[in-house]
């Protein structure tokens, strides 16, 4: 490997994935930091994922650590970041990939949907696992960035930001990771802080093929022709595709971009309008 991210000290937050015959982006995120020279922690609110995660690049001979926190809890965010100073000395990436969406609010109540319809319970739910949370992990996060003078953050955003009409709590989440994204490269740029976002299309994750299945009642394989299709492409991208564009916005290749939304999406977005 080529060693972008040699010496850097990386946080994961949503380095688990769901079970599924392929890599989720947490995981393969995680993996490719490590593969290019980062020591990571890999955190997740499932343990053991994590774990797994951690199992993994071990295997390969990298460096991580596995880390359990919600980050929809305040109190949790700054454990985190505390913890991540405590093992790894410093926090060079922060990549924030913890994200839900469809059905199941708090309790497994309620579901997401067009406007006219989507549950109280799953838009709050949605709103603040994909939109509040991150904005704590980063709040906290960027305390210990603005002091170091340095920080490269990457938050995993959504084509669904841009687009779509049946997911309102999923999109208005999305589109605020976004304005996040920039808010955040606006207000730190000075103090030598990045901030950008990736924003993959359909792509084959367990999370999303799994869950589409599950919560469809759908083949596996009839749910992947359907969204293969959708894509100019021809093929859904797959984690590694998201996973190499928050590698590069994470790098010092990127030192210059800080504010940018990257559609990972096989064109589908050249197609809007």
């Amino acid at each position: 490997m080529s060693e972008r991210l040699s010496d850097k000290k990386a946080v994961i937050v949503g380095a688990g994935q769901q079970p599924g015959e392929t890599i989720g982006n947490g995981r393969a995120m995680s993996i490719l930091f490590a593969r290019e020279g980062a020591e990571v922690l890999c955190v997740d609110r499932d343990l053991a994922r994590a774990e797994e995660t951690v199992a993994m690049i071990n295997a390969e001979g990298g460096q991580a650590t596995a880390y359990q926190a919600d980050i929809v809890e305040a109190a949790q965010c700054e454990a985190l970041i505390a913890e991540a100073v405590s093992r790894l000395g410093r926090i060079d990436v922060l990549v924030n990939n913890v994200g839900v969406g469809g059905g199941g609010g708090r309790g497994g109540h309620g579901s997401d949907g067009g406007a006219h319809y989507a549950d109280e319970a799953a838009f709050d739910w949605i709103m603040d696992t994909n939109l509040k949370g991150m904005w704590l992990t980063c709040r906290t996060a960027l305390k210990l960035m603005r002091e170091q003078k340095h920080g490269a953050i990457v938050n995993i955003s959504s084509l669904a930001a841009w687009a779509g009409n049946n997911k309102i709590a999923y999109e208005i989440s999305k589109a605020g990771v976004n304005r996040l994204t920039q808010s955040i490269a606006s207000a730190n740029a000075k103090h030598g802080v990045r901030c950008n976002a990736v924003m993959p299309g359909l792509m084959d994750t367990p999370m999303a093929v799994v869950g589409n299945s599950v919560a469809r009642g759908v083949p596996i394989e009839e749910v992947r022709a359907m969204r293969n299709a959708r894509v100019p492409m021809g093929k859904m991208g797959t984690a590694w595709d998201t996973a190499y564009a928050a590698l590069f916005l994470a790098s010092d290749e990127a030192g210059f971009i800080t504010g940018a939304c990257l559609p990972v999406d096989g064109g589908t977005s050249v197609n809007f309008g």
